[in-house]
Formats: C-alpha cells, sequence, structure tokens
C-alpha cells in the first residue's frame, strides 16, 4: 500500500519508536493533537505496514545469551530449490535473530545468538551443518557490540 506520510507522521513514528507503550492521550499531547486524530493517524500507519509491530526490546546478557557471531553462507547451487530449502530451515531456528541474502562471495548472512562459543559450535554441527543445501559456513564473532541501534532515522521527506 502506497502511503503519504507528512511530517506529523514522521514525529509520531519517532515517538513511538523509542516509546512503543505510549499512550495515545500522552502521544497527542506531545504531538499538540487531540487523541481521536492521533489514533486515527496510529491506524493508518498500521494498516499501511509502515508500523509492522511492536515489542520490548531485550537485553541478550540479562538472559545468558552471551555469544553473537555472524555467519556467512556459501548455497551448494544458486537455485530457488536450495535458497527455499536454506530460509525455510533459518525461519525454524530462534537462535537466528536475522537473515539476508547478500552479494559478493557468499549468499548470505545471517546473525546468530547463543549462550557461548560452544553452544555456538553445537548450533552448526547440529543445525547447520545438518543441511545440504551448504556449501560453506564463515564465522565472524563478535567481541563487543558498541551499540546496537533499532530506531530508523526520521527525516523529513522530500
Amino acid at each position: 500500500m502506497n502511503i503519504n506520510i507528512d511530517s506529523k507522521d514522521l514525529k509520531i513514528l519517532s515517538i513511538l519508536q523509542s516509546k512503543g507503550r505510549i499512550a495515545i492521550s500522552e502521544l497527542a499531547t506531545r504531538l499538540n493533537m487531540s487523541d481521536t486524530p492521533c489514533l486515527r493517524r496510529v491506524k493508518k500507519l498500521e494498516k499501511a505496514g509502515v508500523i509492522s509491530g511492536y515489542s520490548a526490546q531485550i537485553n541478550p546478557e540479562a538472559l545468558g545469551l552471551n555469544a553473537m557471531v555472524y555467519v556467512f553462507i556459501r548455497l551448494t547451487e544458486n537455485s530457488n530449490t536450495s535458497a527455499d530449502q536454506f530460509e525455510n530451515a533459518m525461519k525454524k531456528l530462534p537462535q537466528v535473530l536475522e537473515c539476508s541474502v547478500i552479494t559478493g562471495s557468499h549468499d548470505y548472512l545471517l546473525k546468530i545468538i547463543a549462550n557461548n562459543l560452544l553452544d555456538y559450535e553445537s548450533f552448526v554441527k547440529k543445525s547447520l551443518g545438518s543441511l545440504t543445501c551448504i556449501a560453506s559456513i564463515e564465522s565472524t564473532v563478535v567481541l563487543k557490540q558498541n551499540f546496537s541501534r533499532a530506531e530508523l532515522p526520521m527525516e523529513a521527506q522530500g
């Protein structure tokens, strides 16, 4: 759905990105609007798919998830069958936080979270290693994450 996003919509999106649980009345007050038009705008953005959902940001270390690894995958063949098999398998693995098709010498980039490197090794052997569509796996371990940003930049569209 094509939607025209104005400066008021961008302000709504900016606030909701950082405070998704804000009450409509507080959001409306921040935007100098009444509740009903504010809610109407939020619903319009949701219906158009601009707002795709709401979630809590959870510190992975608080859950004992201390190893983040970026994984480059090369498939055995460049076919729809192999791609579908791989992508469907990745969707079923909760350790896979992101799965992106990339250009270059690899086919996919995965972002994997694990308790520690031993758990990651086990994940590679049991989950990735069992897929016949994978030709190679190349891992890069994150030593320290300086920051992670979930919020998109909200600038006026022109």
